[in-house]
């Protein structure tokens, strides 16, 4: 059964269902949901990701990664579960890094890729003979309590006691979202239904109280007209995180904002919501139901804040941009001009490590670090001085990673006709040291 006729017939039991089980269902449903469909987290999908871009964002995790295992006292093993991991193409490329580093560091990672999809990927690549175990895992964190879809919530993590890491790239957006709106005073829950046969949409009091009590915890007000995304699975996230976690970090990459300007009226007055279909923005959440990506800015707030409720502290909150280049990405992106590659090879590295860090883009991505058990030290991706000289030992000395299979050809993408120049005094946008308060 198709995910659209899960959904019909699911209405046609209740006569509606909220849109946050719309969204699972058009995103997880076993048979046909997007993210179980093939192909979608290739670079020909509907969208691309950092560990696409290019190999330096994952290099640069696992130099913090190396540091996260210092300040536990270097445990054996160091277990880093990376919680969405898709394809593996992160394992693959962090992992490979990870060669590079200290050879004790190598031998006590433990890479754990946990996903939905129990299919190998591209971490089996990854040489684990003499060096870093990887392996893959199926199971699924989102909630899916009675505020969704009126089942049980999810078993949570199968894991406990991890002294080491728990990383996403690009998680918490994909979560399911319930929409609220303000009509006539109230707060009323979208809902999809049917109408003449047709997927639509309808406005009712909300499913549960928990919506309006995560507004009020947050301190919004929505304005008459407006509409907005509120997240309920982070609490959830952050439970089983926790509870999994005996000492270590949690390090969280993804779009959004805290939650002053995501529900700000004057910026975001239709919310967040979006879809993707072959890499354009349509807006359009009832069509081609599998077959697009269904996504919402996250509420960082939220997630500090459920994470504390939790157990885990805020190290620190910055940007992609400023994160990658405290730890050094201006000096690889430097050292491409000596690793003697061709000039278009130089270009299309260069533009890629760009792209990591491109205002507008990958580079406004939030970096949210949190810990437990760990006090609170100072992360060399949050340095309030840019980057320390252990991080510049590091990019100074280590091999500079190059654009390689798996990775999204961004030069021929977006300048097919073009020969690119680009002065080799390029550095980063912005003021590297900056770090927004959490």
């Amino acid at each position: 059964m198709s995910p659209e006729a899960e959904i019909r017939r699911r209405i046609g039991e209740q006569g509606r269902i909220t849109f946050s089980e719309f969204m699972e269902l058009a995103l997880f449903w076993p048979q046909g949901g997007y993210y179980l469909s093939p192909g979608t987290l290739e670079a020909s999908g509907d969208y691309y990701t950092s560990p696409q871009a290019h190999p330096a964002f994952a290099a640069l995790l696992a130099v913090q990664l190396l540091q996260m295992w210092s300040l536990l006292d270097e445990p054996d093993p160091f277990t880093v579960v990376e919680i969405g991991a898709g394809n593996g193409l992160l394992c693959r490329d962090l992992v490979a890094y990870s060669c590079h580093l200290p050879q004790a560091f190598r031998r006590a990672l433990r890479y754990l890729c946990l996903d939905r999809n129990l299919a190998s990927g591209l971490e089996q690549e990854v040489f684990t003979g003499n060096g870093a175990a990887v392996g893959r895992v199926a199971a699924s964190i989102i909630a899916s309590g009675p505020a969704s879809t009126g089942q049980p919530e999810a078993a949570g993590l199968p894991l406990r006691g991890i002294r080491g890491c728990f990383l996403s790239n690009e998680l918490l957006d994909a979560f399911p979202v319930h929409q609220v709106t303000k009509v006539d005073g109230r707060l009323l829950e979208v809902y999809v239904t049917l109408r003449d046969g047709e997927l639509a949409t309808v406005t009712a009091a909300p499913s549960t109280p928990m919506l309006v009590a995560r507004l009020e915890s947050l301190r919004v007000e929505l304005i008459e007209g407006q509409t907005a995304e509120i997240n309920l699975g982070i609490d959830s996230w952050a439970r089983q995180v926790a509870g999994a976690l005996e000492a270590g970090f949690v390090l969280t990459i993804d779009y959004g904002h805290q939650a002053e300007e995501l529900y700000s009226a004057e910026r975001r007055l239709r919310g967040t919501l979006t879809t993707y279909f072959r890499h354009t923005q349509t807006d359009s959440p009832l069509r081609r139901i599998g077959r697009q990506d269904i996504t919402a800015q996250v509420d960082f707030t939220s997630a500090q804040e459920l994470g504390e409720q939790a157990g885990l502290d805020v190290l620190g909150l910055t940007n992609q941009s400023r994160f990658l280049g405290n730890l050094g990405l201006q000096i690889y992106q430097e050292r491409v001009l000596q690793q003697g590659l061709t000039r278009r090879q130089i270009q299309a590295n260069r533009t890629a490590m760009m792209d990591l860090v491109r205002p507008g883009g990958l580079g406004d991505f939030k970096v949210l670090a949190q810990g437990k058990n760990v006090g609170r030290p100072e992360l060399w991706g949050f340095g309030s001085s840019g980057f320390p000289k252990e991080v510049e030992a590091i990019a100074c000395e280590l091999p500079v990673p190059i654009l390689a299979t798996g990775h999204l050809p961004l030069l021929e993408s977006r300048f097919p006709h073009v020969e690119m120049e680009f002065d080799e005094s390029w550095s980063l946008t912005g003021d590297v040291s900056h770090q927004e308060s959490p």
